[in-house]
């Protein structure tokens, strides 16, 4: 479904993305993650069309990322860790407002605007103004906005940050309902115990570099240490040792 090879991004001679690869498949959700400035945003931006790689070719669904850019924002949904919404809008325009830009057929549109607000209890709030929502609210209405044509890719970055329990378990009920109805979704989260959890594969992105990926039934199966055998315990176990420097580690704060 989605299709990265040998991407580079630079800004002002320095690499972001450096000669990347990977591979996505249907029907999965793919925890996508790494240290801060690592490049999972840039990845991201590019996928979206947001931003041009400098190098590389991508591919989402088969359509070259260059050539049919439009198809594929036609085909994808996409939630950014920064929101982008409409805040001068209510929360029911903005999701008419959407609706529209995908032309959803009027009758559709409307069952679904109606189902979508009462799903993630918005509907109370429905004719007040996006910016007097809370930053929760917001994220659930962000949400409704990427999944209401359907897409058949969903780009996500920190989905679930500001989100309450309860929200988030609904969340991730549709996301799993997509992928076992043949859409894929790629998640950035900062939250690892959360993707050894929900991902089905995932990636670990280090200065712009692919440093390890595996599915994520298999992470507690990795060879830690081929003397003993001995295996990681954790996603995070894993992160860690390919993410942090040795004097990294074992720096201290002399006064505790």
């Amino acid at each position: 479904m989605i299709k990265i090879n040998g991407l580079s991004k630079k800004y002002n001679g320095l690499l972001a993305i450096d000669n990347l690869t990977l591979t996505v498949p249907e029907r999965s959700i793919f925890g996508y993650v790494g240290p801060n400035g690592a490049g999972k945003s840039t990845t991201i931006n590019i996928l979206t069309g947001m931003i041009l790689p400098t190098e590389g070719e991508v591919k989402l669904l088969g359509y070259d990322l260059r050539k049919d850019s439009i198809e594929i924002k036609k085909r994808i949904g996409v939630i950014l860790e920064v929101l982008n919404l409409f805040e001068g809008l209510t929360g029911e325009e903005h999701l008419r407002f959407v609706g529209k830009v995908y032309k959803i057929d009027k009758n559709i549109l409307e069952k679904r605007i109606k189902e979508t607000l009462d799903f993630f209890d918005l509907t109370s709030a429905k004719d007040r103004l996006i910016e007097t929502y809370s930053q929760g609210m917001k994220k659930k209405l962000a949400f409704a906005s990427a999944i209401i044509h359907k897409p058949k890719i969903l780009l996500m970055d920190e989905p679930f940050e500001n989100v309450d329990p309860i929200s988030r378990k609904k969340i991730k009920d549709i996301l799993n309902k997509f992928r076992n109805n043949g859409s894929t979704i790629l998640i950035t989260s900062h939250s690892l115990v959360e993707v050894e959890d929900f991902c089905d594969e995932v990636a670990i992105i280090n200065k712009g570099e692919i440093v390890f990926q595996s599915a994520t039934k298999d992470i507690r199966h990795k060879i830690k240490n081929e003397i003993t055998q001995e295996t990681y315990q954790s996603l995070e176990e894993i992160f860690i040792d390919l993410t942090t420097e040795k004097e990294d580690k074992e720096k201290t704060l002399s006064w505790l």
